[in-house]
C-alpha cells in the first residue's frame, strides 16, 4: 500500500503499510511484520470508478435500423442517410435517374472535408431530400432509391 522512510532517534526505518481494516494495520518495518492497532478508525481512501455506458457508433441514428435497404433485396425502396453533420456542397443525380451501386450521388462537406456519397444499390432516384447548400444533421435521409 503505503511506504515511508522514517528517522527515529538517528535510526533509518522502511515502513511498509500492507494493510489496513478498520483499527488494524499490518506493517513491514526493516522486513519484520507487526500487526499495530490504532486509536481510531482510519479511513481509507478509494479512487472512484468511471463507469460508462456502451457507446454506439456514430453514424447509426438507431443501432437496429439500417441505412439503406439491402442490396440483393428484390424490391422495396431504400434510403440514402447522411453519416455526418455537414452541408450538401453538389448533387450528382436528379429524381428519375437510374443509378448503379457504386455511383456517386452527392457531395457532403463535414468537418471542411468533402466526401462523397455513393449508392449501395441499383435502382431508381425516386425521390431527393435535400439540395445545394441545405444544412443536414447525422441521420437525415438524403436520397431514397427504388425499382
Amino acid at each position: 500500500m503505503k511506504k515511508y522512510n522514517l528517522t527515529i532517534h538517528g535510526n533509518q526505518y522502511e515502513v511498509n503499510i500492507t494493510s489496513v481494516e478498520d483499527n488494524i494495520a499490518e506493517i513491514e518495518v526493516n522486513g519484520t511484520n507487526y500487526t499495530v492497532e490504532v486509536d481510531k478508525v482510519i479511513q481509507q481512501t478509494k479512487t472512484p470508478k468511471i463507469v460508462r455506458q456502451p457507446s454506439i457508433p456514430s453514424t447509426d441514428s438507431h443501432p437496429s435500423t439500417a441505412k439503406t435497404s439491402s442490396p440483393s433485396a428484390p424490391k422495396g425502396a431504400g434510403h440514402v442517410k447522411s453519416p455526418l453533420p455537414g452541408v450538401i456542397l453538389d448533387l450528382f443525380v436528379k429524381e428519375g435517374d437510374m443509378v448503379t451501386k457504386g455511383q456517386k450521388l452527392l457531395c457532403l462537406e463535414a468537418m471542411k472535408m468533402e466526401n462523397n456519397i455513393d449508392s449501395d444499390k441499383d435502382g431508381k432516384i425516386i425521390k431527393i431530400n435535400v439540395n445545394k447548400g441545405d444544412t443536414i444533421m447525422e441521420g437525415d435521409i438524403l436520397v431514397t432509391i427504388g425499382e
